[in-house]
């Protein structure tokens, strides 16, 4: 039987990377340290973080005709993924962030869309065939929310597991919900999604559950240095992750997704997916860069 492959639809940036003692307040300038310039966007992140992990990544996102695109495919096909699927907008330039990290690894982002606001629906209509021998779907929400929507609903009906990175944070709708296999939100994205502060595993606990309520199959709450938190109908399953030195926690997120979405395509067990993708991610912030 041919071998299914991961489909990742999302965005692709160039992550341009400004290291400062401290992140900046409104109207504050502050002296930075080093200024590097990453491949990034967490679309193509998930894609390598599921490529390094052994998964078969196929990778659906829209860059624009310039260097950066470029730089960006180049970057995507040396990891091993395939690109033929990345539409090239002509009019427009890649999607670009930039990025403060401050001395604790901490960081804050802005991002310009640029070409990822032109993955439009139509383009997944086009691009449906690709769905037919996908398992699972990894989506996120830096791309328009009428592709992620279509995006979704072609998996649905095909029985593909949708795995949701509901990052940015969004307020999402119980239909959208109800379609998937599994939703990781961090904590903020968790409180954006059910009103409930999360602020530790008790409130994380309270959070999933009302996400299982509107109809989410797996939920898992991510936690940075506190872990995950899992929670289905089986119950509530608490990976903690191991105490590291913090370079940059830039992409550690993506770096979970991709790795999740991955020991699932292998077969792997969700709980056995997770503590994976925990130890990868606690991995991944001891070096700079989102997919460095």
């Amino acid at each position: 039987m041919k071998k299914k492959s991961i489909l990742v639809i999302g965005s692709s940036n160039t992550d341009m990377v400004i290291r400062v003692p401290e992140l900046p307040l409104p109207g504050q300038t502050v002296l930075g340290d080093e200024f590097r310039i990453f491949c990034g966007g967490k679309g193509a992140n998930q894609a390598i973080a599921a490529r390094r992990a052994g998964g078969n990544v196929r990778f659906l996102a829209a860059v624009g005709d310039d260097e950066f695109g470029k730089a960006a495919i180049d970057n995507l096909k040396a990891a091993g993924i395939d690109t033929q699927n990345i539409q090239i907008i002509d009019d427009i330039a890649s999607g670009v962030a930039m990025i403060f990290v401050d001395d604790h690894g901490e960081n804050c982002i802005s991002i310009a869309a640029g070409a990822n606001a032109r993955l439009s629906a139509e383009i997944l209509i086009e691009q449906q065939y690709l769905f037919d021998d996908a398992d699972p779907l990894l989506i996120q929400l830096e791309t328009p929310m009428e592709s992620i929507v279509k995006a979704i609903n072609l998996a649905s009906e095909r029985d593909v597991r949708v795995v949701l990175n509901p990052a940015p944070a969004a307020v999402l709708t119980d239909d959208l919900l109800q379609q998937l296999f599994c939703i990781t939100p961090n904590e903020i994205e968790a409180e954006t999604l059910t009103g409930i502060a999360v602020v530790d595993a008790q409130s994380a606990a309270t959070a999933a559950a009302e996400l299982l309520r509107r109809g989410v199959q797996n939920v898992i709450i991510t936690m940075g240095e506190s872990g995950a938190l899992l929670c289905n109908a089986e119950g509530v399953h608490h990976e903690t992750a191991k105490r590291v030195p913090v370079a940059d926690t830039t992409g550690a997120g993506d770096t979970f997704n991709g790795v999740l979405a991955a020991m699932l395509a292998e077969g792997r067990s969700l709980r056995a997916a997770v503590k994976l993708a925990v130890e990868a991610a606690t991995q991944s912030v001891q070096s700079a860069g989102a997919n460095a």
